[in-house]
């Protein structure tokens, strides 16, 4: 082995023991959260110390369109410098050949961060955290569907067929029978889980047909963010060996549940490595009530993030499994900030309003950057509800538009962000969503078509 590779994280270096590397997959995540990049041979790989892309891969739609956010210059696409962050180096052991792939962080010609890049955006919340002496930690949790191959847009998505030779069955929440339905599947997903280095929390059957749940181990924000955004091919790769799909669709079958991706957070002091949630004597702090008024007051802003396209509205349905406004409560899976069950020391707090549909940096920035605001302002919570939070009122946006105009105003939120980076995202979105009101739908053609 060449010797860069001796400097690899512990699984990558396993993964290619006594093996030939051929190629190495530099990558990145765009706005939606697609792996961008090249695939070179490993070694030009191990004489280069970066390359380039072109800064429209952050100005284009999930259509591949593009948004007019060049900026004064106009569209003259400029290289960006993508620097590899060693790392994150892991294997795609699905591949025919000895492949790593490697995160890379993006820089503009003075060596400065892109702002825009959701890597960075990332960072610069984690700093901001940093600069008031605290580390934030997150655990997130990942909700998907298995589906049978869906080649026809035009066609509904129906769950996969399980190793019964039936379709999934929904309302099987924690079912182990159901799980041993995908048992196939699941296995490669832990097969390339373990050759990547990750660690898997669990895996449970969730409420919808053919929906699962992976969780995962708590820690750094970005190292997180990072396994979600490789977790997304990886189970992506692991259904297409079965003759399925995997898809992270906020609600892709109708009249079931929809996917999220529920965020825990905790703060350590990193001074006293205490988290700040806890008092002295085990109680709750001003802290912990900051955090959570900051989600409250400022996730309807940041939902155009958290909820990035219109298929993510459709989650937010009363009784459906996801929440419908921003209660907060004590081991209440109703409200959209719950506090689960734990001791003093693993306190923390849960956002349930993020889809998995969202880019898993961006997603965990606005969360962060949410809860970040609320420190700052030290502003108090509404009173802890009680009961079924679906008897409620709404109060978070219910459609893509409302949510962009929020987002468009909070310039609060644009500061912890980056301001360049809200002006891009916003434009792109903007751009998305007018794509998405050409469109005619079914449902329009079949009541509208004769009736008005």
């Amino acid at each position: 082995m060449a010797d860069w590779t001796k400097q690899l994280p512990g699984p990558a270096q396993a993964y290619l023991e006594n093996r030939r590397l051929d190629e190495v997959e530099c990558v990145i995540a765009d706005l939606p959260g697609i792996a961008r990049g090249k695939a070179v041979p490993a070694s030009k790989f191990a004489r280069q110390s970066y390359f380039h892309l072109p800064d429209s891969i952050f100005y284009q739609t999930i259509t591949g369109d593009w948004g007019e956010a060049a900026g004064e210059d106009g569209f003259i696409e400029r290289d960006m410098i993508l620097k590899p962050d060693m790392g994150t180096a892991t294997a795609a052991p699905w591949t025919g050949d000895w492949t790593l792939q490697v995160i890379h962080d993006a820089y503009d010609r003075d060596g400065d961060p892109i702002p825009f890049s959701p890597r960075n955006v990332l960072k610069r919340v984690v700093g901001l955290y940093k600069e008031q002496g605290w580390k934030p930690i997150v655990a997130p949790e990942m909700e998907f569907f298995l589906i049978a191959r869906n080649l026809d847009p035009a066609r509904d998505i129906e769950p996969m067929t399980g190793r019964s030779g039936r379709p999934a069955a929904a309302r099987q929440a924690y079912s182990m029978t159901a799980v041993d339905e995908f048992g196939p599947v699941i296995d490669d997903i832990y097969d390339f889980a373990e050759a990547q280095g990750f660690e898997i929390d669990g895996i449970t059957q969730e409420g919808g047909a053919g929906q699962l749940e992976i969780n995962l181990r708590h820690g750094d924000p970005v190292k997180l963010a990072d396994e979600v955004f490789y977790f997304k091919r990886l189970i992506r790769e692991a259904a297409l060996r079965h003759d399925c799909f995997a898809t992270f669709m906020a609600k892709p079958i109708a009249d079931e549940p929809g996917s999220a991706m529920h965020i825990h957070h905790s703060i350590v002091d990193m001074e006293t490595g205490r988290n700040v949630f806890v008092g002295p004597q085990g109680g709750e702090t001003d802290a912990f009530y900051h955090f959570i008024a900051g989600l409250q007051n400022h996730m309807p802003a940041a939902l155009a993030v958290m909820a990035p396209y219109v298929n993510s509205y459709r989650r937010y349905v009363r009784d459906h499994a996801a929440p419908i406004n921003l209660e907060w409560a004590r081991d209440n899976r109703t409200t959209g900030i719950r506090v689960p069950l734990s001791g003093p020391d693993s306190r923390r707090i849960e956002n349930r309003i993020a889809g998995m549909d969202c880019n898993p940096y961006l997603g965990i920035a606005a969360s962060l950057a949410c809860g970040y605001l609320g420190l700052m302002e030290e502003k108090r919570p509404r009173r802890q509800f009680y009961g079924d939070a679906y008897e409620g009122e709404g109060d978070i946006p219910q459609v893509m538009g409302q949510a962009l105009e929020l987002f468009d105003e909070a310039t609060a939120l644009h500061k912890v962000l980056g301001e360049e980076f809200a002006r891009v995202y916003g434009i792109v979105k903007r751009a998305e969503y007018e794509e998405f009101l050409q469109v005619i739908s079914p449902w329009e053609r079949e009541h509208l078509l004769l009736n008005v």
